[in-house]
């Protein structure tokens, strides 16, 4: 069974032909990139790294929960940054700790040709648990 999750209460909206997520065999969902666009306004942040993840993570718990899942298991993070530095990196990082505490999921961080943002992030979710 696969079922697509197109909207959530006060999350993000897909802004292209794409689903926010995917919930497979009611086990695992795949949460498409969350963007650090505020839900209220539409618009981008266009903020430092630090904020803009922590947008993006408020807007990847909304779809989670949207969902029916829970943030405590998320088993996998994809982490994309504009400018993938040292100082950047730190910042994303340090709101990164903020929201996953303790058991971490598993996470790549990569460098990635972002279009009006500094910071996109997808993961995966064990549902049911």
């Amino acid at each position: 069974m696969r079922q697509s999750i197109t909207s959530v209460p006060e999350g993000p909206s897909a802004i292209g032909p794409y689903s926010l997520a995917v919930a497979a065999e009611g086990k695992f969902l795949f949460v498409s990139g969350m963007t650090p666009m505020d839900p209220a306004t539409g618009k981008m942040c266009d903020g430092p790294v630090g904020e803009q993840t922590r947008l993006v993570l408020r807007n990847m718990r909304k779809v989670i929960e949207g969902a029916g899942g829970r943030l405590s298991e998320v088993v996998s993070c994809r982490v994309f940054l504009a400018q993938l530095t040292e100082k950047n990196f730190a910042e994303m990082n340090a709101v990164y700790q903020e929201v996953f505490t303790g058991d971490y999921p598993a996470r790549t961080t990569v460098g990635a040709q972002l279009m009006n943002m500094q910071v996109e992030i997808e993961c995966v979710v064990r549902l049911g648990a």
